[in-house]
């Protein structure tokens, strides 16, 4: 058969070569070892934390090498594709602090190497589909969907290797004029890669984060470009990525099996092959047993999810970057205020195994991202945090950002600051109480009666001075304590607590649960201070009035 004469049957109006492409996109002009690599995900509105894992294990590569880290949209499979979705993935990583040097934006494209959205890219991959026809490393197929599905049955029923190869491949060498007989009907075809592996064949091949491989030669002629003239993944992605002059391909292992056949297209196709890093999964705990984080049963798979539970995107970043590189917690507290960035990451110290997912690490990470922040970030964050989650609680703390930031300042600073938020949605429970809407009856211990606790407040009235500072004011609590018959000393009480009916602890709850509704609060002198005298005392004698 005459390839060439193939070629042009199929590709009638490609006039663009190989080589003009080649010269539209150059090299890339960047220092020795920078490495440029991407972000390709599918507009299908999901995003997840794989998607960050991946995106910024990237973005450390290229970054801190001196190199690029593009976005490119990998919209091929119009059924998949969601509206909106590619709006919502540019706005969720970049909430996330994924910076791309080019590619993608929501109007648009950014950079010298694009069309970035693949689907817009069909007249470069039909110059590269002709190219592969020429040389005969392509060929169409005019197989319907009844006959490979009747070819899959028969494959399953002899217990063989499912897929379109050898005496299954019924267009792989069929003259030209049987071809020209099916595109004077204009019937559909898919073009198909004409497969030179042997499956009982294996290479060795080395990836960044697995090591060595044996893998295992493809002997499927798997489909480069679909009835609609719209390429198939492989095909597409080798070509943008030896035009966009990829050095590194970063993805989740599950693309593994594929490996083969995109390592023969780069060599089919004649493009240095780049460095793959293949990411283990995220996994999670089911009972005794680790299992992959799933998009139908994880809520935590997706990044929505963190950003309306309330986790910082520090708090977020500083927990991946404990998942990618095992040596960066030792790292951070050696240099606890250092940027992130200055860590040297490596794709080698990647798990092979993929990684355990823990909520509760993430937790304690996010407490003490929150706990190095200033009042200023905190009431600056959270309000961003509350506008789109929680609108009521976004307007009060609004109405008065000092009085917000005072409450958001207790306890923070120092060596040793609190730490009582994970989250922003932890917020409202910790310091609603602050706002007279958000106040809750309180509920006292059932072993007190109302008339003691109703003593003790009347007690602590009688004696509040505001100006006291809070050693005064702490003495003052004592001296209610004694009045009422409990006790101060509490080594006396631990050591027989039948001696005295309560202790100061037990006053001091009186008056917190008074004040803020709760057993638990911040240090409640300091509440009062922020409260004032008259909204103190106010809140008082009306848990008073209710109690009587």
């Amino acid at each position: 058969m005459d390839n060439n004469i193939l070629a042009q049957l199929l590709f009638p109006t490609v006039t663009d070569t190989p080589e003009a492409l080649e010269n539209r996109y150059p090299p890339r002009n960047l220092p020795e070892g920078a490495i440029v690599t991407r972000m390709a995900p599918s507009p299908t509105g999901f995003v997840h934390l794989g998607n960050l894992v991946q995106g910024l294990t990237a973005e450390r590569m290229a970054h801190q090498s001196g190199g690029v880290l593009f976005l490119r949209v990998e919209d091929t499979d119009a059924k998949r594709e969601v509206p909106g979705a590619v709006e919502v993935l540019l706005n969720t990583l970049k909430h996330y602090g994924i910076s791309f040097d080019e590619g993608a934006v929501i109007d648009g494209d950014s950079g010298l190497y694009g069309p970035y959205r693949q689907r817009q890219r069909a007249s470069i991959y039909h110059v590269y589909a002709k190219k592969l026809v020429e040389n005969g490393m392509a060929y169409p197929c005019f197989c319907t969907e009844e006959e490979l599905s009747a070819m899959r049955e028969q494959q399953e029923a002899n217990k063989e290797t499912t897929g379109y190869y050898g005496a299954y491949a019924l267009w792989r060498d069929r003259p030209l004029e049987d071809i020209q007989a099916q595109l004077s009907e204009n019937k559909p075809w898919v073009l198909r890669f004409r497969s030179t592996g042997n499956a009982e064949n294996q290479f060795k091949f080395e990836d960044l984060v697995k090591g060595k491989l044996t893998v295992t030669e493809n002997n499927i002629d798997h489909v480069l470009l679909k009835s609609d003239g719209i390429p198939t993944y492989h095909f597409a992605h080798a070509v943008d990525d030896h035009l966009m002059r990829t050095t590194h391909v970063v993805r989740g292992d599950e693309w593994l099996p594929t490996l083969p056949f995109h390592l023969q297209l780069f060599k089919a196709l004649d493009f240095k092959l780049p460095k793959y890093v293949h990411i283990g999964p995220l996994m999670k705990m089911d009972g005794t047993s680790k299992r992959k984080l799933s998009k139908r049963k994880d809520r935590e798979l997706a990044l929505t999810f963190y950003k309306a539970e309330g986790f910082p995107v520090e708090a977020v970043y500083e927990y991946i970057m404990t998942l990618l590189n095992s040596n960066y917690e030792d790292w951070r507290r050696a240099n606890p205020n250092a940027p992130a960035a200055e860590f040297k990451f490596s794709p080698k110290k990647l798990n092979p195994a993929g990684n355990l997912f823990d909520y509760a690490k993430l937790t304690d990470v996010s407490k003490n991202e929150i706990a190095k922040m200033d009042a200023d970030q905190v009431y600056k964050l959270l309000v961003e945090w509350a506008e789109d989650f929680d609108p009521d609680f976004a307007s009060k703390l609004k109405a008065d950002p000092a009085y917000a930031t005072s409450i958001l300042a207790i306890g923070r600073g120092g060596k040793k600051p609190r730490k009582d938020l994970s989250t922003w949605k932890e917020a409202k429970p910790y310091m609603g109480f602050f706002y007279d809407d958000y106040l809750e009856e309180p509920v006292f211990d059932e072993k007190f009666s109302k008339e003691t606790v109703i003593t003790a407040l009347t007690k602590f009235l009688e004696k509040f001075d505001i100006a006291d500072d809070s050693g005064v004011w702490f003495e003052k609590v004592k001296e209610i304590t004694e009045e009422l018959g409990f006790t101060s000393d509490m080594k006396a009480y631990k050591a027989d607590p039948s001696a005295f009916p309560g202790t100061v602890a037990d006053v001091s709850t009186f008056i917190r649960q008074a004040v803020t509704g709760k057993t638990n609060s911040p240090d409640l002198y300091t509440v009062m201070q922020i409260l004032g005298f008259d909204r103190t005392v106010s809140r008082i004698r009306t848990v008073i009035e209710k109690l009587h």
